[in-house]
């Protein structure tokens, strides 16, 4: 039996990962570990808490806590997706996304090597290879891209990927990369794309376009994202990474169409265009056929279908991000989109 440690386990993905590997009725114990920052809710894992999945607060930049929940659970391997994640607010400051992304994924790595770990999983994203042109649509991020990241962010996860690498070649450790192209779902913390546009809406507000809107991002659902992570986990051999793409390139404006008319809302009554972030990347697109190739994945849900099943799920569940958007996210909010 796999006595899986997930880090991040009460964030976006790594909540939905752990929802998936619970309702797949897959065979394996899951620790959720995770410090419960801005981003991490307890809420979304709340109602699974129980003798198979067990929740530990705790920061992976801690050794002390890290060693002790893998030897009171006997770990046998790691999803690892705990990271500060937004852009922005790499943008806003840097020093978090280095400690956390690069200093905690050291201490993960060199626990689990010493504990003997099976299989240890490093969640990145696509964001570490830079930015596509535009005007080349046939180009896009394979396994061989060279990493060219352009934000304090992704420079953050490429650092990180590198190391994971690195213990592969040096101590032969049996690691995984992959990396994933924009996620949306239930769950979202609202200050990603899609997540903060709905509820924005739901609450009346106008959502902030960024620049032209027409920087494109390739849109992959949660839960095919869960199952690409579990294929990868099971089945790949040590020391492969694999792209993860929902094969759907989309420019923001179009995505903000898409939202406006599922939600009945006007473009001239709902859309405020805001100043563009530093170094917004124009374009990024995943060739994921390694992973389709070689592992046999695909992703199964339709955006349109998924983008109604996200915008439903919101609505159906205002008292969850509704608690989210209050107190610090507000403050965050307010900085980073005043006078734009």
């Amino acid at each position: 039996m796999i006595t899986l440690l997930v880090t991040g386990a009460a964030g976006f993905i790594g909540s939905n990962f752990v929802r998936f590997l619970v309702r797949g009725g897959q065979d394996v114990k899951i620790v959720a570990f995770d410090k419960l920052t801005y981003a991490g809710n307890l809420a979304n894992l709340q109602d699974l808490l129980g003798p198979q999945v067990v929740f530990i607060r705790g920061d992976i930049c801690d050794a002390d806590a890290v060693a002790d929940a893998w030897d009171r659970h006997h770990v046998t391997h790691v999803v690892h997706f705990a990271a500060e994640s937004h852009v922005d607010r790499s943008i806003l400051s840097s020093a978090p996304f280095v400690h956390t992304n690069v200093m905690g994924t050291q201490v993960l790595l060199d626990i689990a090597r010493a504990k003997g770990v099976q299989r240890f999983l490093q969640v990145s994203t696509d964001e570490v290879y830079g930015s596509l042109p535009e005007d080349k649509p046939d180009i896009k991020f394979t396994e061989q891209t060279p990493l060219q990241p352009n934000s304090p962010y992704s420079a953050s996860k490429a650092a990180a990927d590198c190391l994971v690498r690195a213990y592969f070649h040096t101590f032969q450790m049996p690691v995984l990369i992959t990396r994933c192209s924009n996620n949306y779902g239930p769950y979202q913390f609202p200050e990603k794309l899609i997540s903060l546009f709905v509820t924005n809406l739901i609450e009346g507000k106008k959502v902030p376009l960024y620049g032209d809107g027409m920087n494109v991002r390739d849109w992959l659902y949660v839960e095919d994202h869960c199952d690409a992570l579990w294929t990868v986990l099971t089945k790949a051999a040590p020391g492969e990474l694999y792209n993860i793409g929902g094969n759907n390139e989309i420019p923001n404006r179009r995505i903000t169409e898409t939202v406006l008319r599922e939600m009945g809302k006007d473009w001239d009554q709902s859309v405020q265009y805001v100043k563009d972030r530093p170094g917004h990347d124009r374009r990024y697109a995943i060739d994921a056929s390694k992973i389709q190739q070689q592992l046999g994945w695909s992703p199964r849900h339709p955006f349109d279908q998924a983008i109604r099943a996200t915008i439903d799920w919101y609505r159906k569940n205002e008292p969850w991000w509704r608690a989210v958007k209050s107190g610090e996210y507000l403050k965050y909010y307010e900085m980073q989109y005043a006078g734009r």
